[in-house]
């Protein structure tokens, strides 16, 4: 009996120590328990017994834990803790953080006046500029913002999904009022408006949102944030059917560079109404739960009603998993949305192009190969290896091309850094992410992956509960690197555009 109960303290320990390592609830494990064998999943409430050594699994249950993990079941039963000493801490990629000496010369009243001047002689736009800062504040706080996520809740009552309707009667119970008008573009150059807010309770909306649902929902999910968040002041950019940076027209008086007096504002005010609207139309517990249910597959935004974009942009956000990034990009290389938990480089600059571009991302490949009339393609999954200092990084995207509102093509790609997941797992992250460097080195760039290292990440797809990871396993991996100029293809073929 006390041997029973010794090895269920160990089982015990290990279960807890691997579900929290994964970012995983009890609630969240027993519905993946549920997704493998409906009839013997455990309850919540078992599963919180054995974590504390009161209940030891039966072979069954515990060869169904051990698969979801990918282990080995004679793994729970030994006394061996190891697994309780969490990995060490990785380094975000990206840029590194520096000191700023003297810091007398970093002071805010300096600062204040040496931006406008350095906005200006470079030519970016003070929205372009805010834009940045935004981004770096998401990925400094992992798009993780409780209060923007309860003002939603507190409104939409955490349904899943929100019906066209219950916006409408959120939209009457706030006292704000719909009107539709017809557009018209003024010229090429303009892109054409799709919604705009009138102060104090009006939100005029483009005929044509009538035959997009999903879009419509996002429109009006965007302004109910816009009236509960700032009480519908009217401080909020108009929304348009597409984007360029040529179109993109600061509300300041700063012109095309320099900081204009409302340019932090309202990109600000943009990223909260937003971020709203994600929280909104994919509320966070039931919204992780039906990832959990779809394996994070691409195609699950019809049956929400929601656009590709609302989806991915709140993967990075509710996933027990931290090391997402995400891009919304328009030809020839511009980017309009960026998220980099994961410290990604950049694939380009977000504020001007960049002359060689490496062309192995899935985004470049994609922008140069948009679909003829389709409204959407296929996703496509990839697996890349980057070098990044001394250190290469395994990286899976998922991408996708897909057309706004006014037709513009653009390609939104969504991944996650794998290292992460498999140091979780107890593999040796370094190991394999050099076994499929090589492999792909000696390839001259591109290679199957090697069977050892596939059977690793196939686990890591399984605990982490993404499908597109196995997907893009049964493509070859490729390199790809910041700039074609250090590209490491032997030979090197990621000059001008070219594969």
């Amino acid at each position: 009996m006390s041997r029973l109960l010794r090895q269920g303290h160990f089982l015990g320990t290990k279960l807890r120590t691997l579900r929290k390592r994964n970012g995983l609830t009890l609630d969240e494990l027993s519905a993946r328990c549920v997704q493998l064998d409906p009839d013997a999943a455990p309850s919540v409430s078992y599963l919180s017994m054995i974590e504390n050594g009161k209940r030891v699994p039966s072979t069954e249950l515990l060869d169904m834990l051990a698969r979801l993990f990918g282990k080995d079941a004679r793994w729970f039963l030994d006394e061996n803790t190891a697994v309780e000493v969490a990995p060490a801490r990785r380094e975000r990629g990206g840029l590194e953080a520096m000191p700023l000496e003297p810091a007398f010369l970093f002071s805010h009243a300096l600062l204040q006046n040496a931006l406008p001047e350095l906005l200006s002689q470079t030519g970016t736009t003070g929205r372009q500029f805010a834009q940045l800062l935004i981004r770096v504040w998401q990925e400094t706080h992992h798009n993780d913002f409780p209060d923007i996520e309860r003002a939603a809740e507190s409104v939409g009552k955490r349904e899943l999904p929100l019906s066209l309707e219950r916006l409408q009667g959120i939209c009457r119970q706030l006292g704000l009022q719909l009107r539709w008008f017809d557009p018209e573009r003024a010229s090429p150059a303009v892109p054409l408006l799709r919604a705009r807010f009138e102060a104090p309770d009006t939100v005029l909306i483009s005929r044509q949102l009538r035959t997009q649902e999903e879009r419509l929902r996002y429109e009006l999910a965007y302004f109910i944030g816009h009236k509960l968040l700032h009480n519908g002041d009217g401080l909020v950019s108009p929304r348009t059917a597409s984007w360029s940076v040529e179109a993109e027209a600061p509300p300041g008086p700063a012109g095309a560079g320099g900081m204009g007096a409302q340019d932090v504002l309202y990109a600000w005010r943009d990223f909260e109404c937003s971020f709203f609207a994600g929280a909104l139309l994919c509320p966070r517990v039931p919204f992780r739960r039906f990832l959990v249910r779809e394996a994070h597959r691409l195609s699950a935004c019809r049956k929400l009603g929601v656009t590709t974009a609302v989806v991915m942009r709140r993967m990075t956000a509710v996933s027990p998993y931290r090391y997402w990034h995400y891009f919304d990009a328009y030809p020839p290389g511009f980017l309009r949305a960026v998220y980099r938990g994961n410290g990604i480089p950049l694939p380009w600059g977000n504020m001007s192009l960049v002359s060689d571009p490496c062309p192995r991302w899935a985004v470049f490949r994609l922008l140069e190969h948009p679909p003829a009339k389709t409204t959407i393609q296929q996703p496509r999954s990839q697996i890349s290896i980057m070098q990044d200092g001394k250190r290469a990084r395994l990286y899976c995207c998922h991408s996708v091309v897909t057309r706004d509102a006014a037709r513009a093509v653009h390609v939104q790609s969504v991944g996650v850094d794998l290292s992460p997941a498999l140091e979780a797992q107890g593999y040796d992250a370094d190991g394999i992410v050099a076994l499929v460097a090589e492999t792909c080195a000696r390839s001259g760039g591109d290679a199957p992956i090697a069977p050892a290292a596939a059977d690793a990440l196939r686990s890591v797809a399984q605990v982490l509960n993404i499908h597109w990871i196995l997907d893009a396993l049964a493509n070859p991996a490729g390199i790809i690197c910041p700039r074609s100029g250090a590209c490491p293809r032997t030979p090197r073929r990621c000059s001008a555009g070219h594969t």
